[in-house]
Parts: C-alpha cells; structure tokens; sequence
C-alpha cells in the first residue's frame, strides 16, 4: 500500500511500463525462435502516436518448448513496485495463427468482476496485449510465418511484490498486473494511477459496496476502515488524485462516499484543489489563519498561525484557542467535493492527524 504522499518538488525521470517490457521481451523471445537471432536491444512502437522505444534485453535464450528474454523494469523516478523488477517472456510457436495470453509466475489472474478483463483470465491489459500482437504479427508476416505464438507474461518476485499494490482488492489474485496505455510511466504515473482508481471504483461497485471511502494513503485508510468497518474492496487508495474520484463517481455514482486524507491535505481540497500534491498545490498557511478568522481569532493568533512551518502546528494553535479550524475546513472541503457529485452521492469529508487520529469532519 503507498504512504501518504511526500511533498516532493523538482524535475523528475520516466521510464517505461511493464506493457513496454512485455512487448520488447515477446518480440525479443519470438524473433530467436523465427530467426534464430539473439537480441540484446530492441526497438518498438509505442501505442500513441509515432514514438518509438528503444529497450535493452537482459537475457534472450532458447528453452525446452520455446525461447525465453527478460528485461530489467525501469520506471524512471515513479515511485512504481515493479521498479528494478525482472520482467520476463516466454515464447513458443504454435500451429494455429494467433496469440494466446498467459500469466507465467509473477502474473496475477483475475477473479472479480468490474475490470476490463473477464474473470479468469490473466492479468495483461488490453493495450500490452494490443502492443504484443501488433509486434508478432508483423514479425511473423515479415518471416511468412503462418502459425502462432502462446506467450506466457512473468515478473520475478511478483507474488510479494503485488502485496504492495491494490491487486488483491481489485481480485487480481497471485501477482502483478501487466500495466501501460502510452508504454512510458510519466513521473508519478498520473495516468496509471487514476486509471487504478478507477478500476478500483468500478471493481466495488461490481460487487455490491454501497459505500466507498476515498484515502489519500495508508494512515487514512486505516482510519476509515476503524471508523466504519468497511470491507477492504470498499477502501480506495486515491493517493492525491481527489479530483479523479469525484470525476469517476460523477460518471458512475454510488450511494456514499467518505473522503478521508490529512488535515494538510484536506485544506488543499478546501480551497479548491482537485490535485493534493505540491508539484500542483500548496498549503496556504496565510489562507489557513483567514479561516480561523472567521471563526473569531484575533489578529496575534492570525499571524502566529502564518508564520508555522506546517498546517498541523497551525492547526494546534487554533485548536488550543478554542476554534474549531478542522471541522470548517472539512465543511469547506465537502461543499467543494459535493459540487463535483450527482446529487445521489451523500458525502462525509474527514481530516486526521499523522497518527491517524481524527481532527475534523463534515457530513
């Protein structure tokens, strides 16, 4: 599960998705089959646009049924499981045209309704899948190969690695997921990660949970899972994407949504923001001590709330003095996330402190 969300600035690194992976070691895999030609890098087509992907294969060998490549994961400086991970493929030819997908060790398997894949079947999203097949196909056309290939998908330590991810809330069962619709992990993976939580929206609505809670990240989660006794499948880890849960459950409404995150971030969403991360937003502590001013503090505590270093020593001094800064700014937060809502969603906003204790709520 991720931590709450550090508060990080600067120029970060891509990388390239485990979709990216499990093409190049496909095609790395097929082409010393077709060809009988080891590869120690590779190029190939990204799904969006014109680009191109140059990877290099750790490791291109035949084996008893079919021939195996690897690759080392690099997803740049998104905090992504699956970082420095051996991804690898094995390949064998098969007589009839077409591809057939397996999830090899490491691979989850999917076995809840609510995702793009049907139950049962392994745990390859449709783009990989789409970026595997355009890669042997034209190879095999390139070769006048009229057969097929059975590609079977792994991820070293994949079965502990995905006991950090969502995955078995999801009901994606004995690993990791093959992930990507752009083959590059953008920083953070905005995309990646709203798309998760909107898989895991969908996933529990799939199955029957009427009320879902929205966290910024673990303290929160466990919080609101003491709070209410959710389910695990009910608790989505939104991390600081506010904005996509709102968005997802507008196009998609349930019945309850609880929105739980620290006190710092729940002030971000207060004033407005749809993006809690400080690469988007920032705590306003000037904006804070106006808040405790309309609720009666006085000009000296107004400006020692302004010059904290952090929303929680702000916080304290207005509690100390008897102003309920907390539960204003989770009434501010819930009028701007119920703005977003279909007026179905009955809504709950709550900010805790680091130890997860709760601050202040709105309902």
């Amino acid at each position: 599960m991720r931590e709450e969300s550090p508060e990080r600035k600067g120029p970060l690194r891509s990388g390239f998705t485990t979709g990216s992976c499990a093409t190049a070691t496909s095609l790395a895999a097929a082409r010393l089959l077709l060809l009988g030609e080891p590869s120690d890098a590779l190029t190939i087509d990204l799904p969006k646009g014109e680009k191109t992907l140059l990877l290099r294969i750790e490791r291109c060998e035949r084996t008893a049924t079919g021939a195996l490549a690897s690759i080392i994961k690099d997803a740049g400086d998104d905090p992504d499981v699956t970082h420095g991970a051996r991804v690898f493929a094995q390949v064998r030819l098969t007589t009839e045209p077409g591809l057939i997908f397996q999830a090899g060790p490491g691979v989850g398997t999917v076995t809840r309704p609510g995702l793009v894949l049907d139950v049962g079947e392994p745990a390859i999203n449709p783009v990989p899948r789409q970026m595997m097949r355009h890669h042997l196909e034209r190879l095999a056309h390139s070769c006048g190969y009229r057969g097929g290939f059975q590609v079977s998908i792994g991820i070293e330590n994949g079965e502990v690695l995905a006991l950090k991810t969502m995955n078995s809330r999801l009901g994606i069962l004995g690993g990791l997921s093959i992930l990507g619709t752009s083959g590059i992990v953008r920083p953070f993976s905005c995309a990646a990660y709203i798309a998760s939580i909107q898989q895991a929206i969908d996933v529990a609505r799939a199955n029957g949970e009427l009320h879902l809670a929205a966290c910024t990240g673990n303290v929160s989660e466990a919080a609101m899972q003491a709070y209410f006794d959710l389910p695990e499948i009910a608790l989505i880890e939104m991390g600081d994407f506010v904005g996509a849960v709102l968005k997802h459950v507008k196009r998609v409404p349930v019945p309850r949504l609880s929105l739980c995150g620290g006190f710092g971030k729940i002030s971000k969403l207060a004033a407005g923001h749809m993006d809690l991360h400080s690469r988007s937003s920032s705590i306003d502590l000037p904006w804070l001590a106006e808040q405790a001013a309309s609720l009666g503090a006085d000009a000296a505590l107004q400006a020692a709330m302004g010059s904290c270093t952090t929303s929680q020593q702000a916080l304290k001094l207005s509690h100390e003095a008897g102003y309920p800064l907390a539960d204003h700014i989770c009434r501010l937060a819930h009028n701007v996330a119920l703005s977003k809502l279909p007026a179905s969603t009955a809504l709950d906003v709550f900010a805790i402190d680091r130890a997860g204790n709760l601050m202040g709520s709105a309902s």
